[in-house]
Order: structure tokens, then sequence, then C-alpha cells
């Protein structure tokens, strides 16, 4: 399995993620996410953003009045990102595989499937080690996963987004009757018009004793898990109805 992967790809897709990915709500789906948090204990007002694209994740943040630290693998990303925050938000280029510690945050979170782009749970677990060493000490990291019900649909079909003037292709390369427990899903992306370089993304299913043996290696509890379904969250998990399953957890 190619390490830069993730890296590869983001690059690639940096000019069209904003299309190609205008129907998710952010400014609601960070809603729901803020509100799980603080329903399990969140105080503060500090987050960092492991994973951060360009920006879709912590921009509403900013406008509720929180303090940004954020970063990405792909420089990309990084670059589209601080052009949207200007002076709000400080950005930087970084690994989650490699997370440095970033200062003392009251939120950590890595949202919209950027964990599932780690490929082996050798990579899980120093992805959300290096989360655990940047939280406060009452501080609360939050992740969420693709569901074995994404890489049975998303990683196995055709979807096209028409947007921006351009017209996207997304092929999944699985077929849904392989997909199993643990399993990789590859897709490619393309823009017709040329004006993205096609590119591969490829995604890893974790289970759930996968993701809780992660969280506790990396020294933290997990307070709940729980299932998204159209932009809502119910506690725990139907992999086969959910779309993403969100871990909350704190430091033990």
């Amino acid at each position: 399995m190619d390490p830069q992967s993730a890296l590869t790809a983001y690059d690639a897709f940096a000019p069209a993620y904003d299309d190609f990915t205008f129907q998710y709500q952010n400014e609601r789906w960070t809603g729901r996410l803020l509100a799980k948090a603080e329903e399990l204990g969140l105080e503060g007002n500090r987050l960092l953003d492991v994973g951060c694209g360009t920006g879709k994740s912590f921009i509403p943040m900013l406008d509720r009045g929180w303090e940004v630290t954020a970063c990405d693998i792909s420089p990309a990303m990084v670059e589209i990102a601080r052009e949207k925050a200007g002076e709000r938000a400080t950005i930087s280029v970084a690994d989650m595989r490699e997370l440095p510690r970033l200062g003392e945050f009251d939120l950590v979170w890595a949202v919209n499937d950027s964990v599932n782009y780690l490929l082996d749970t050798e990579e899980l677990a120093a992805a959300l080690s290096g989360m655990a060493r940047n939280l406060s000490p009452s501080g609360v990291l939050l992740f969420d996963v693709n569901t074995l019900r994404v890489f049975r649909t998303f990683f196995c079909e055709e979807n096209v987004v028409e947007r921006g003037g351009r017209r996207l292709v997304w092929q999944g390369k699985g077929a849904a009757e392989t997909v199993e427990p643990g399993s990789i899903g590859e897709a490619t992306l393309a823009a017709e018009d040329d004006s993205m370089a096609t590119h591969t993304h490829r995604q890893r299913h974790f289970t759930e004793t996968e993701l809780r043996d992660a969280i506790d290696a990396a020294g933290l509890t997990c307070l709940e898990v729980a299932g998204e379904q159209e932009g809502d969250l119910s506690t725990g998990v139907d992999e086969e109805v959910h779309t993403k399953a969100v871990y909350v957890s704190r430091l033990a």
C-alpha cells in the first residue's frame, strides 16, 4: 500500500474539492457534532481540526467564535483553507500519522472520513495517539468513519456531480458482494474538462473492535459511538443503515 496515497489524492483533488462536496451541509453537520461533544462534557472553545481539507470543517466553527488550529497532509488543500480563513485560523501542513504537538485543545476532531485514509491499524493507532497528545486534560476527541454501507455503495458505484461549470465523475472500483469488514475501497475521480488530474482514492473500513482498541491504546476512554443518517445522529451504529460512525473519547 502506498503510504502517500492520501497526499497524492488530495493534492490532485484540491481544485475540485469544494465543487464535489457541495452537497455536504457543513454548518449543520459540524453543529450536530459540536452538540454531541457538548452533551458528553465538552467545555472551552479551542479546536484542532486534523485533516481539515479546504476548511469546510472549521469555517463554521470560526463563525461560532472558536479559536481554530488546523492541519492537513495536502499543501494544496492547506493553501485553499488559508485563503478562506485569512488570519482567523492557524493552519499548517501535517500528516496525522506523525502529528506534532500543536497546542492544548478542548476539542480535537478529524471529520468527513479523513481517518478512513489510514490504511492499517498501525496508522490508525499512531494518528489517535497524536491527537490524544494535543488534548487538554478535560478535552474531547471526536472523529467519524465511513460504514460498510458506504463501502458497498459509494465505492462500488458511479457518482456524477455537475457544478461550477464542470462534470466530476467518481467511479467506484469495488463489487458490493465482496466488501467485508476491514476491506479497502478504491475509486477514481476525474473531471471531464481536464481541470483536475484523474486520481485514485483508497479508504479502509475499520471495525468497531479495531477502533475501540486503537482508542484504548492511545490512552483514551470511548464515551459514545453514534450513527449518522442524513445528517442526524443516534446512539449506536448499524453498519447497514448508517453512513458514518462517530466516536467521541477523552483522556483516560
